[in-house]
Order: structure tokens, then sequence, then C-alpha cells
């Protein structure tokens, strides 16, 4: 019973600080993850690749809960000017609709396999100081998760594929 008792206290003072390993998954996401792949789902049903085939991404997540999470395509068009303040209107399309970054804080719920992202800076400013709860899954080292429909603006869900790299 004692034994009990402590794990559970253990278990609740890792819920409560944040902690990136805290829950019942014994690998916890602490760690560095690049994009496997990303997609997502328009509103009539629609399945598009914003970031293209294959995105670069870069998620990177320490023990304490902070995050801080790059996506970009990796076609988009250098500046023609070769200087960021005078790109053309086209170009800084592009750079914004192109990339996606934010940092905050990771919560984790394993019992109800949700990631609550606590967004504190963001590339699209409307994210900043939101909470987003993402339904996740954690299988064969993949990190699966989908962005809801209600943070996009237009009614599209977008997933996010993340393989952890090896620490090695």
């Amino acid at each position: 019973m004692v034994k009990q008792l402590i794990a559970a206290a253990g278990m609740l003072a890792a819920a409560g600080n944040g902690d990136a390993h805290s829950g019942d998954e014994a690998p916890g996401l602490a760690g560095t993850w690049v994009m496997d792949s990303a997609y997502e789902v328009l509103a009539d049903g629609q399945r598009t690749t914003n970031y293209g085939a294959h995105p670069l991404g870069l998620l990177i997540i320490d023990k304490a809960g902070r995050y801080s999470l790059q996506i970009f395509r990796r076609d988009r068009p250098a500046f023609a000017a070769g200087d960021k303040a005078r790109g053309t209107a086209e170009e800084f399309r592009a750079a914004a609709l192109g990339s996606s970054t934010h940092f905050g804080r990771l919560r984790i719920d394993a019992a109800t396999k949700q990631l609550t992202f606590d967004i504190e800076g963001a590339s699209f400013p409307n994210w900043e100081g939101r909470r987003q709860v993402r339904d996740y899954v954690l299988q064969d080292g993949l990190l699966r998760y989908a962005v809801p429909a209600s943070a996009s603006g237009n009614g599209t869900t977008a997933y996010s594929i993340w393989r952890r790299l090896d620490e090695g």
C-alpha cells in the first residue's frame, strides 16, 4: 500500500509540473523528433499537402515540457532580391504559407491520449497565448497527432507525423 501511494504521488507530481515524461508512457516524448510527413484534410474532405510531399520539420521537447516546433516546405522560393525586407508579395506569401513554427509548453495526458500545447510564440500570431489540445498516437517510433480544425480558422484539420531521432 505504501509503494502504491508513493507511486501515485510521483505520478501526480510529474503531471503537475508539465513534465514531458508524465503519464503512463515509459519512453515519454522528451527528445528530438524529425518530421516524417504532414498532410491536411480540408473542410470538404479533400486531402492536401501544404508543406509538400516531404516537409522539413524539427520538434524538440525537453524534460521540463518546453517545446520548439518548426515545419517548412522544402521548395519555398528564395527571395530574388536576396533581402528579407525587399521580398515581393508572392515571395512573402510563399514564405508565410510554407512554414509553421511555434514554441511553448507541452503537457501529456496518457490516459486520454491528448497533447496540450500552450503556445507562447508562433509564426501565425493568432496562435500566440492559445491552448491547443491534440489527440495523439505514439506507435512504432512515430508520434502522430491532429491539429484541430478550429485552430486553422477555415475548417482544415492538419495531421503531423514525427519520427524520434536516436540520441546516441
